[in-house]
Formats: structure tokens, C-alpha cells, sequence
């Protein structure tokens, strides 16, 4: 199947693309990598009558660090992180979950921007930034906001941008020394979509935490003070303090009514924890069933 028949124009800076934005009455997709939009397009399950292509706006490819805070453009590519071409304020924790997204020639044109956007639950960014309390800066003719990266991804494929809003970057703030990090995600097949995810950014240092089950129906289910999870407290000894209980209990409470679906999301953040607790900054774990 192909596309159905659509316009294609490429805005040459952020205030272009806005006025365009505000100026069209037709019904509009932006682009970045296409990873998800082109599949979309050729299955029209998407039917757009103009596409902008945002590729040649320079602030969306740009990436800085802003005192304790990494600001990546919308359009940095997996690739970008993966390889090292950014700078990295986490210990290494987005290189290693970049490094597991799908396969190279995803990774070389999908976006971090474009992922967040179309806000697929099984998609990397949207559980591990949510973990690492990372932020989204969204521009519109008004001005500028930022949110919460739970506050913006609202649902399966939903996110909280208004009418000719778009995500310009991501604000990853630092991992601090001494805290931890665990990715894991089960795939029924390494580089497919996971079924479940786990992560954790835990601080035993100051007592605090966040973990996020990922990989479900609706938005990732957030823990944004994690220290339930390990019986009050977050302490050197956190992983032989898990509570898997706790963490069924949220399933259950976010709505997740299976019983084996549950024991599996909780096992994937079962495997995060494991995983913080064994290094600092600890690598993601992709497994295949």
C-alpha cells in the first residue's frame, strides 16, 4: 500500500515552521527521522494533506549542557547519543538505552523528539526519560513552556501540545555521583518493541528515587517517590529491600487487572533494580523471551 497523495514543505528556521503551523487549515504531520510517521503513511493509517519536514530547522539538531542539565534538540538521533556525538550528563545511562533502541538504521534516523511525539508506551524514551525526570520544552507563536515528560505524554500516541505547538528539545538533568541506574526491557524478539519495561534512578546518598513500569496500555506507570518500593527507605541495601508487592499493587491500581501481566511488569522492574544495585549507572538489559 502507498500513501495517499500529500504536500511536502521544509520550513528553513523554528519561527518559519510556527507561522506555517499557525497559517495552515488543512490537516498537517510533521517529520523528523519518519520512523514511525512513514510506516503510518504507507498503512494510511494517518492521511495528512501537508507535511512539514523539520530536518532543516539548526536549533532542533542542536545538543548543550545548561549547568546540571542536558538539553538535546528534538531532532538528535539515537545515533547521536549512541555514538557519543552529545554530550552526556548520566553516567553513560542514555549512550546504553540509546544502544538498545530497535536496530542501527532506526537508531541512525529516529529521533529523540519524534519518539516522544508519537508516544508509542512500548517506545524507549518515553519510560527511561520519564525514570531520569527529564523534561520536554514545547514552542508555540506565544512563547515558550516546559513540562514534565509524565505530564506530556498523556496516553498511548497522546501527548499535551496545543494547537501549532511542537517539542523543540528534551532537558535531561544529571545523574548525581553516586546514584543508580537500571534499564531492562523484555522483547519478544531483541530490537522489537518491548512487552514490558523496568527503570529506576535511584539516589541511596539523599534517600530518593524514581521507577517507572513501563510498556503499558496508557502512559508509563510513574513511582515518583520510589522509597514504597523498598520498604520507606532507599539505602545502599535497596535491592534486598524490593517490595515486588508494591509494585502490583500500583499495577493494579493504574488498571492492569492480569494477573501474569502484571508479574511480568513487575519482574522487568524487579530486573532494574537488580541491575542498579549491582553498578552504579548500570547498563540496560534487553532480553528476547
Amino acid at each position: 500500500m502507498k500513501p495517499a497523495p500529500f504536500a511536502w514543505e521544509r520550513p528553513g528556521s523554528l519561527a518559519a515552521l510556527l507561522d506555517r503551523l499557525a497559517q495552515a487549515t488543512c490537516n498537517v504531520k510533521l517529520i523528523a527521522g519518519g520512523q514511525s510517521l512513514g510506516p503510518m503513511l504507507n498503512l494510511r493509517l494517518v492521511e495528512p494533506d501537508l507535511i512539514l519536514d523539520i530536518t532543516g530547522i539548526p536549533e532542533l539538531h542542536e545538543a548543550r549542557v545548561e549547568g546540571d542539565t542536558l538539553v538535546l534538540g528534538a531532532c538528535v538521533t539515537h545515533a547521536d547519543i549512541e555514538d557519543g556525538r552529545v554530550a552526556d550528563v548520566t553516567g553513560g545511562a542514555l549512550q546504553r538505552v540509546a544502544s538498545a533502541i530497535a536496530y542501527r538504521p532506526v537508531r541512525n534516523r529516529g529521533t529523540v523528539g519524534g519518539s516522544l511525539v508519537h508516544a508509542d508506551p512500548a517506545a524507549d524514551w518515553v519510560s527511561a526519560l520519564t525514570a531520569l525526570g527529564a523534561e520536554v520544552e514545547i514552542a508555540g507563536r506565544n512563547g515558550r513552556r516546559t513540562l514534565p515528560v509524565e505530564r506530556f505524554v498523556t496516553g498511548a500516541l497522546e501527548v499535551a501540545l496545543g494547537a501549532g505547538e511542537i517539542l523543540v528539545a528534551v532537558r535531561v538533568p544529571a545523574l548525581p555521583a553516586g546514584a543508580a541506574w537500571g534499564y531492562v526491557k523484555h522483547c519478544a524478539k531483541i530490537g522489537e518493541f518491548a512487552h514490558a519495561i523496568g527503570a529506576v534512578r535511584l539516589e541511596p546518598g539523599a534517600g530518593r528515587g524514581r521507577a517507572v513500569i513501563g510498556a503499558v496500555e496508557g502512559p508509563p506507570v510513574l513511582l515518583a517517590d520510589a522509597r514504597p518500593l523498598f520498604g520507606g527507605r532507599i539505602g545502599a541495601d535497596f535491592a534486598a529491600r524490593f517490595d515486588s508487592r508494591v509494585a502490583d499493587q500500583a499495577l493494579r491500581e493504574a488498571g492492569m487487572a492480569d494477573a501474569v501481566e502484571r508479574h511480568i511488569h513487575v519482574t522487568g522492574l524487579a530486573r532494574a533494580v537488580a541491575a542498579a544495585g549491582r553498578v552504579p549507572h548500570a547498563k540496560p538489559l534487553p532480553e528476547a523471551a
